[in-house]
């Protein structure tokens, strides 16, 4: 089996990258606040939080914000970002949350489910900390990258592989478990989710020119990440 990821490893890297990237800054963070929408007054739990950039975007819409990461690194991060007195935890999804039943309003989860190769206890923990009919926003890799980028392998087995990436110009390499798109929406009303929305959103369009590949330039939108809006029916 494949190492997993190691954000310490590359925590101030992936952070310095992910505030100007295309796919983080530009795709993936404005989808998720378009979907999460109103958010002043309520309480919204952070999903693998990183380095705390969507925390700090919810916070100043007006929302409550709670987080966790598995990286005591990106944990830090966050902490020097939002203040000392920031709800910051390290925590693992997938595994017993540090919250009480019905405790949030919202839950954000952004890039970190396809990093898991069971979603049940998961999903299971993010209902039970959700008030009754709280949202879950979330976003993952979309299933067809994988045999797209992986030419020849099987887009209905659920797999583990492994991405060099680049993060800050430095070279790093990221795990992930692939399961194809009935298996995830199998899992998420198994779960106790309502599906809302599935999204495959367009790109900001105030993002520079210089971080959008010359040939996206004439395109308003591109296949990367899936995004859902759930609420919970228990």
């Amino acid at each position: 089996m494949l190492q997993e990821s190691n954000y310490d490893d590359f925590a101030t890297d992936y952070a310095d990258e992910n505030e100007f990237s295309l796919l983080n800054a530009y795709y993936e963070r404005p989808a998720t606040l378009e979907l999460a929408g109103e958010v002043a007054g309520r309480k919204i739990l952070d999903i693998g939080c990183g380095a705390g950039p969507l925390a700090e975007q919810l916070i100043r819409r007006g929302a409550t914000v709670s987080g966790f990461d598995a990286s005591q690194a990106m944990v830090d991060l966050a902490r020097q970002r939002l203040g000392d007195d920031a709800d910051l935890q390290v925590a693992t999804l997938g595994e017993q949350l540090p919250y009480g039943d019905s405790s949030f309003d919202d839950a954000i989860a952004s890039l970190v489910f396809h990093y898991l190769p069971d979603w049940s206890y998961a999903l299971e923990e993010v209902r039970r900390v959700l008030k009754p009919g709280g949202r879950l926003i979330m976003s993952v890799n979309h299933p067809i990258l994988y045999p797209f980028n992986h030419r020849g392998k099987d887009y209905f087995q659920l797999t583990q592989y492994a991405d060099e990436v680049s993060f800050n110009g430095k070279p790093a390499e990221l795990t992930y478990w692939h399961r194809p798109l009935h298996e995830t929406i199998e899992a998420l009303i198994s779960a106790g989710f309502a599906i809302e929305r599935v999204w495959e959103p367009p790109y900001a369009k105030d993002a520079p020119e210089d971080v959008i590949p010359e040939a996206l330039r004439e395109r308003d939108a591109f296949l990367s990440f899936l995004f859902f809006s759930l609420r919970s029916t228990r």
